[in-house]
């Protein structure tokens, strides 16, 4: 959808591009400050830095910074953009997940860290080598790659997209293609996280959280005086609003109450607590009572943090007709285009203080989405494919090479994705990405689920393919369910239905249990 430049079909069909607003160079020199300030961060943070520091923080990492720093990994630029955008379709339907993410997070809060601080785990697929075998943990790292590489490159390309647009095309001199605009800002990633790792991330995280969080505040508070109405105006006008619908209770629909509360149970588990990206920095807290208090205070302003983001959304609605604004749309097909609703309104209509402020947290979003993923990404590579820590033949200078080998790898891989999503993407970003965590993290979930609730043992060598058939099974069947729109429809339970045939497989290469 990023591909042509944005464009209304007004009520005569004829279509007309937008006026920027706010100046391009005041943008980038916005962005010139933010990094600069994360690179000083990384700077101190990774003086003295050794692999203990890059994987998991000298385990010295403080729990409300940990907390906070996880709200911008969660979010990104997808909820930033993506969910106050759907709010025109899908109405208040979201929080149903997000509710099912509460219930997640009190899961790992309770059953998954008190298993990884007992085994003093730096990988959460250790488990699965100590409970299953090495093929079985190297599985789970691979479908964490796939899963997280996947989810990363679709975050962090809603993002760059948009600033592609109202930043790079905006310049008439100098033609900054995409790729290129791509690689200057994963390069500046690079430059202040393959040092530091862990440590770095803990406090950049907290600062990008802080920054994406003012941004919609501030945002809200735009509207709102652009509306010329108060505080509890505005409350009144988002509970009244027909977009702030919540509960759907059809269960043929795929926004059925029980199918996105338990898909959130699921997905929050899998996404977050099956997640070497996520449960990284939780294991670098000094203790596993100080992960949980992270754990329970991240889940609350998980739940704030997405009312926000939803009743953004309403008041964006609102004030397309308030204004009497005709909403971006395809100009092909006539269909609104939810990804580019919240920028568009922020850079062309609410004036330049709008337009700064969408930008620091569109900046934000675009940092948050894939610095901590790339030392993951090095993490889990490193110690459950290649398993560098426990080489004895290999010298500490070696590891270190070969970490920034691959911390380096992975940008470029990511670098890649990212323009394959530019030139196949069709709907909204957040739709594609929860799609395909329901593939990707199925087959873990049906993995740990064996390992800490059955005394099940499979054969270790055929663990790959069924966790390869059971996602396969699961795409024919959603294949299926597609071709019968009438019909019931799958919707953000796929990962549960995924995890169950995943298991079902695996139950046919049991063994004897030990």
């Amino acid at each position: 959808m990023f591909r042509t430049i944005l464009s209304l079909i007004t009520s005569n069909q004829t279509t007309f591009t937008f006026v920027i607003m706010i100046s391009p160079a005041l943008i980038l020199g916005f962005i010139a400050v933010y990094f600069l300030l994360l690179l000083l961060i990384g700077w101190v943070t990774s003086r003295k830095s050794s692999a203990n520091s890059y994987f998991i923080g000298n385990k010295q990492s403080a729990w409300y910074l940990v907390a906070f720093g996880m709200i911008g990994d969660s979010l990104s630029g997808v909820t930033y953009i993506s969910v106050p955008g759907t709010v025109g379709t899908n109405h208040f339907s979201y929080l149903q997940l997000v509710l099912g993410y509460f219930v997640g997070y009190f899961i790992i809060s309770h059953v998954l860290l008190p298993i990884y601080y007992k085994l003093n785990l730096i990988s959460v697929y250790e488990y699965l080598e100590k409970r299953f075998g090495k093929i079985t943990q190297k599985t789970g790292s691979v479908f964490f790659i796939i899963s997280r590489l996947l989810g990363a490159a679709g975050r962090l390309y809603l993002a760059a997209s948009v600033i592609q647009y109202f930043v790079f095309d905006q310049f008439t001199t100098i033609k900054i293609p995409f790729a290129l605009s791509v690689s200057i800002i994963l390069v500046l990633m690079l430059l202040y996280t393959y040092r530091g790792g862990i440590k770095t991330l803990v406090y950049t995280d907290s600062i990008q959280s802080l920054f994406l969080v003012l941004g919609v505040v501030l945002s809200i508070a735009a509207i709102i005086s652009k509306m010329d109405i108060g505080f509890g105006k505005a409350i009144s006008t988002i509970y009244n609003s027909n977009y702030s619908e919540t509960f759907f209770w059809d269960f043929k629909k795929s926004n059925f109450f029980f199918k996105e509360f338990i898909g959130g149970i699921f997905i929050a588990t899998a996404m977050t607590g099956l997640d070497q990206n996520m449960m990284q920095k939780n294991l670098s807290c000094k203790s596993l009572k100080d992960a949980q208090k992270n754990i329970f205070w991240f889940s609350i302003t998980m739940v704030i943090v997405n009312v926000f983001f939803l009743s953004l959304g309403v008041l964006l609605f609102e004030y397309y007709n308030f204004a009497h604004l005709s909403l971006p749309v395809d100009a092909l097909t006539g269909k609104t285009l939810t990804d580019k609703v919240f920028p568009n309104l922020a850079l062309n209509n609410l004036g330049a203080y709008a337009g700064l402020v969408f930008i620091i947290g569109l900046t934000a979003a675009t940092f948050s989405s894939a610095d901590s993923v790339l030392t993951t990404l090095t993490t889990s590579t490193y110690i459950d494919i290649l398993e560098f820590d426990n080489n004895k033949k290999l010298s500490e200078e070696k590891k270190k090479k070969y970490r920034t080998f691959i911390h380096i790898g992975f940008a470029v891989v990511l670098w890649f994705i990212i323009l394959v999503f530019n030139w196949l993407n069709k709907t909204a970003i957040v739709n594609t990405i929860l799609m395909l965590a329901g593939y990707t993290y199925g087959p873990l979930l049906a993995l740990f689920a064996a390992g800490l609730f059955t005394k099940l043992n499979f054969k270790d060598k055929l663990v790959p393919i069924a966790c390869i058939v059971g996602p396969l099974i699961c795409y024919l069947v959603k294949t299926i369910n597609l071709n019968y729109p009438q019909g019931y429809q799958i919707g953000n339970e796929l990962i549960v239905i995924n995890a169950l045939i995943t298991f079902c497989v695996l139950l046919l290469i049991k063994t004897s249990s030990k």
